[in-house]
């Protein structure tokens, strides 16, 4: 209770900036793409190529196409009076649930990829009003607060309550093209109800299996195991192209991921599945150590990276960029209300964030996990041989994890993540788990 106490107390000392400052003079990188506002000068090498150079006429669009770009990434954030959490009574996720949600958006960075393609971008994302405007003001505060020492009062006093819950999220049969459809669909798949495959129930619900109830903390590893769990027990049929493989003492077997991404042949290795790779890692021992700081920008800059689950103390954020010594990314600290995705043409403009934020570098948490979307095997291949060189280009003596040839039962360490489960965790994710449950990394 006291640990909870404390929760809504930093919630009380949350401020948002009102404004991000982007230099003219150095390129910035936005999940694989570079992006320069600098028109008079050849642009700055990156840590894996270089931006083309910028004319004048150039100039506007480059930054135009930017905020295009980050806006049209999946923003998920704390939401309030959605459907009763069972086993709870709690209707928010205030003060306790933004790993989820961070984990959420890389997952959903995903998805795009996989539907969509990298290149995609909403057509309706300027139709925001001037970003600059977004802040936390004193009500938005005290309305956040209410709604978790509400939550809070209300799981002391919980009895064994029956719950009522909603119809299952219906397809959209609406005139958009299938591309918004496909938008819409990804935005439906991690609704907050029981039934969205992605949500925050569903998560909730498998972290059960590993100890875990609705109003703890998640880490960034932990989050990484029920993002593939969720995604295993996927039942749409339009999941069933994709799959999860998590890294496990900061090594990807690749005969594990080969598996995964061809699940139904033995003699003949031929990709019938897309993959994404979660690897949970720390940059450092208490503090993060900036000689990492070099392969973070190597891998932001990859074109197949979705993002990296990380933060600093206290605070879970989504990692999708960055420019100099700053990060970029999107804030799930901000109280938002339920929105029913059930109802034909919900609005989508809470699901997107006007305005980037950057943090820097020597803030970050050490704790976070790394995601990758690899499409097919030749994917997996591109992405292995490129990020070990990136990897062997690190001044650190020990890499952060390594790509190994065989299998992970081969080396007797861990089970294979690929193998028919009778649980929701083996035994063995039970010990891994447990031990990322005692991770420095504390988040609210």
């Amino acid at each position: 209770m006291a640990t909870r106490l404390r929760r809504k107390m930093d919630i009380l000392r949350w401020v948002l900036k009102t404004k991000t400052y982007f230099s003219r003079n150095s390129p910035v990188f936005l999940l694989g793409k570079c992006y320069h506002f600098k028109s008079d000068e050849p642009s700055d090498q990156s840590p894996n190529g270089s931006c083309d150079d910028m004319t004048d006429e150039s100039f506007s669009r480059n930054v135009e196409e930017f905020r295009k770009d980050f806006i049209s990434r999946i923003w998920l954030t704390y939401r309030e009076e959605f459907p009763q959490i069972t086993g709870s009574v709690l209707t928010t996720d205030c003060g306790w649930g933004c790993t989820l949600r961070t984990g959420q958006m890389l997952l959903a960075q995903g998805l795009i990829l996989h539907f969509l393609g990298r290149d995609w971008t909403w057509a309706n994302a300027f139709v925001f009003e001037n970003p600059e405007s977004e802040s936390w003001t004193s009500q938005t505060v005290k309305k956040l607060t209410a709604s978790l020492e509400t939550s809070l009062i209300g799981e002391r006093e919980f009895r064994s309550q029956s719950t009522h819950p909603k119809s299952p999220i219906r397809n959209q049969e609406t005139e958009e093209s299938v591309e918004e459809q496909y938008h819409r669909r990804i935005i439906s798949w991690f609704a907050d109800s029981p039934f969205a495959n992605f949500g925050l129930h569903r998560l909730i619900e498998y972290g059960k299996k590993s100890g875990k109830i609705a109003g703890d903390w998640y880490g960034p590893a932990v989050v990484a195991h029920l993002l593939r769990k969720a995604v295993e027990k996927a039942r749409d049929p339009e999941l069933q192209g994709i799959t999860i493989y998590v890294a496990q003492d900061c090594t990807v077997y690749k005969s594990d991921v080969i598996d995964a991404l061809c699940p139904f042949t033995d003699s003949e290795k031929t990709s019938v599945k897309s993959i994404i790779i979660l690897i949970p890692v720390r940059l450092g021992g208490e503090r993060t150590n900036m000689e990492y700081f070099e392969f973070v920008k190597g891998i932001l800059s990859l074109d197949y990276c979705i993002g990296i689950i990380g933060g600093k103390p206290k605070q879970s954020y989504y990692f999708a960029g960055f420019q100099d010594d700053s990060l970029i990314y999107m804030d799930p600290h901000y109280c938002q209300s339920f929105v029913d995705v059930s109802v034909k043409d919900f609005p989508l403009e809470s699901f997107h964030c006007p305005s980037p934020k950057k943090m820097s570098f020597k803030k970050m948490d050490p704790s976070c996990t790394i995601g990758l979307y690899c499409p097919d095997m030749q994917g997996f291949e591109r992405a292995a041989e490129e990020i070990t060189k990136i990897l062997k280009l690190s001044k650190e003596k020990y890499p952060l994890f390594t790509f190994v040839n065989g299998h992970s039962r081969d080396f007797d360490f861990v089970v294979s993540p690929v193998q028919e489960e009778k649980t929701m965790f083996s035994e063995e994710e039970h010990k891994k788990l447990a031990c990322f449950n005692n991770e420095d990394f504390v988040l609210l």
